[in-house]
C-alpha cells in the first residue's frame, strides 16, 4: 500500500483524488452510494454570495465524449451553504473547499469574508465568471484582473486560496502567474471550454444560452497540456482536473506536475468513478515500487 498523501499549502489530503465543483453538489446525494470520507476532498458546488435560480433550460447538451452546461450556477447563496450543507460535510474525514463565484469583486470578498471561522478548509476561486463592472468579461481573461481579484480575497482569507483558471485564454501560464503574484497558494485547472451545439432541425442552440461550458474526456489532452505548462512556470501546487475519467488519466496528470487531480464529469456516468481512480493510483505505485505517490508528481521526460 503506497503513501496516497498530498500537502497543499499547509492542508493535508489522505490521497489527492478531489471531487470538481459543480458535480458533486455538497457530497450528500453521493453520500447514500458510498463513504466519502475515503476521498481525498470535495470542491463544492460554486456558491455565489446570494441564491441563484440558473439559467433557464434546456443547459445540458450531449457531445462526442463530453457534455455542455450553461447551468448557471444555480446555488442556494453562502449563508445557506454555512447553514444547511457545511455541517454535514464537517463530519466527515475529508478536506472540506469551497468554491466561490461572483459578478464583483465586492461578491467574492464579502462570500469569503462569511466563511471565516469556519468549516471550510480551503477556497476555490471560480474567476471564469462575467465580470459586471468591466463589460461582462471573465475574471480569468486578464492577467491584471486575476492579479486583483486573488489579493482582494486573500486579503481576507483564512484559509488557504486556491484560483481556478479559465482555459478560454490565449496563454494560461500568465493567469497562473498573476494568481501566484496575487497570493494564491495553489492553482487549479482546467474550468470548461466554451463549446456550442446547434440543432440542424430547429436550426436553434441546444442550450437556451446558446453557449456553454464543454467537459469530459474529449477535453483531457488540453487540459493535460496545460497542467504541464503552468506546472513548469509557478512555483505554488497546482490542481489539475478537465476529462478525468480512469486512473490512468490521474496518473497522467500527476506525471504532468499536479499535486492533485479532481474528477467532474465522469461522476455523472460512474458515480464510483473516484474510489476507482484511488484504487488504481495505489496499484499503479505499487506495481511500479514508488513508495509515495508525491515521488511521481511532475516526473514526465519530454523529449
Amino acid at each position: 500500500m503506497a503513501d496516497l498523501r498530498v500537502n497543499i499549502a499547509g492542508v493535508q489530503f489522505k490521497n489527492p483524488v478531489i471531487t470538481a465543483s459543480g458535480t458533486f453538489g455538497f457530497g450528500q446525494e453521493y453520500a447514500r452510494l458510498y463513504d466519502i470520507s475515503k476521498l481525498g476532498g470535495i470542491s463544492c458546488k460554486g456558491t455565489t454570495l446570494h441564491e441563484r435560480p440558473g439559467n433557464l433550460p434546456p443547459r445540458i447538451a450531449e457531445t462526442p465524449s463530453g457534455i455542455l452546461n450553461s447551468v448557471g450556477l444555480q446555488n442556494p447563496g453562502v449563508d445557506a451553504f454555512l447553514k444547511d450543507d457545511l455541517p454535514f460535510l464537517a463530519q466527515k474525514d475529508l478536506v472540506v473547499i469551497a468554491n466561490i463565484a461572483g459578478s464583483q469583486v465586492e461578491d467574492y470578498v464579502e462570500s469569503v469574508r462569511r466563511l471565516q471561522g469556519s468549516k471550510v478548509d480551503m477556497i476555490e476561486l471560480n474567476i471564469s465568471c462575467p465580470n459586471v463592472k468591466e463589460g461582462g468579461a471573465s475574471f480569468g481573461t486578464s492577467a491584471k484582473s486575476v492579479e486583483n481579484i486573488t489579493k482582494q480575497v486573500k486579503a481576507v482569507a483564512e484559509q488557504p486560496l486556491m484560483v481556478k483558471l479559465t482555459p478560454n485564454v490565449t496563454d494560461i501560464t500568465e493567469m497562473a502567474a498573476a494568481a501566484e503574484a496575487g497570493g494564491a497558494d495553489a492553482v487549479s485547472l482546467i474550468n470548461t471550454l466554451t463549446g456550442m451545439k446547434i440543432d440542424i432541425r430547429t436550426r436553434r442552440p441546444l442550450l437556451k444560452n446558446n453557449t456553454g461550458g464543454m467537459s469530459g474526456p474529449a477535453v483531457f489532452p488540453v487540459a493535460l497540456r496545460m497542467v504541464w505548462q503552468v506546472a513548469n512556470r509557478v512555483k505554488i501546487p497546482v490542481v489539475g482536473m478537465g476529462g478525468i475519467s480512469k486512473w490512468e488519466d490521474a496518473v497522467e496528470m500527476l506525471l504532468a506536475g499536479a499535486t492533485a487531480i479532481q474528477i467532474g464529469t465522469a461522476n455523472f456516468t460512474d458515480a464510483y468513478t473516484p474510489l476507482k481512480v484511488i484504487q488504481g493510483l495505489n496499484d499503479y505505485l505499487d506495481a511500479n515500487g514508488e513508495k509515495s505517490v508525491t515521488d511521481i508528481i511532475g516526473k514526465v521526460q519530454p523529449w
